[in-house]
């Protein structure tokens, strides 16, 4: 039998698991938890591109068997995956307003198809129409705004640690 051994990358990605599915069920702002910054990094910086695509679905799939599952979470889970490809893309083109614009992405993303997922499952109390629709999407707008500030906050706080990080003398002053 193959011993398995833990490396520090393999931690770093259950604390990232762990983590995020704790996020999702201490107390929060409807929608500001870290799954999309979780997933935006893992694309970016995960060498192993399956594990990128495991840790939000992971975070998630162990959270919901807490909150419990509902009928839009196939919705839900490929906009963490879609997430995860704006990583891929921006891995190469690396920079603040890139990221930025990549995190902002990412909660438009997830705003737009959960939403959508929503409406057609008949969960909102808007007629199945272009107006029923626009409704749904205005009603929504609140949790739009919390998922920017929780995909900046977070994507800040995770992109920032590796910077910091792997330019630790940056933040020294040089004599």
């Amino acid at each position: 039998m193959k011993k398995i051994e833990l490396s520090p990358k393999l931690y770093v990605v259950l604390i990232m698991i762990f983590a995020g599915a704790m996020m999702r069920l201490i107390p929060h702002w409807p929608n500001f938890t870290p799954i999309a910054a979780i997933a935006l990094f893992g694309g970016t910086f995960l060498k192993r591109k399956d594990l990128a695509f495991f840790v939000p679905v992971a975070a998630m799939l162990l959270s919901d068997l807490i909150i419990g599952f509902h009928s839009t979470m196939l919705p839900v889970y490929l906009s963490f995956i879609a997430i995860v490809g704006f990583g891929l893309i921006l891995q190469k083109r690396l920079t603040v307003v890139n990221t930025v614009s990549a995190s902002l992405g990412a909660s438009i993303l997830f705003f737009l198809v959960t939403n959508f997922a929503s409406w057609t499952s008949g969960l909102m109390p808007y007629p199945m129409n272009a107006a029923g629709l626009t409704e749904a999407y205005i009603a929504g707008l609140p949790f739009l705004f919390n998922g920017i500030l929780g995909d900046l906050f977070y994507t800040s706080v995770l992109f920032g640690a590796v910077f910091f990080a792997t330019n630790r003398q940056a933040i020294y002053i040089k004599k």
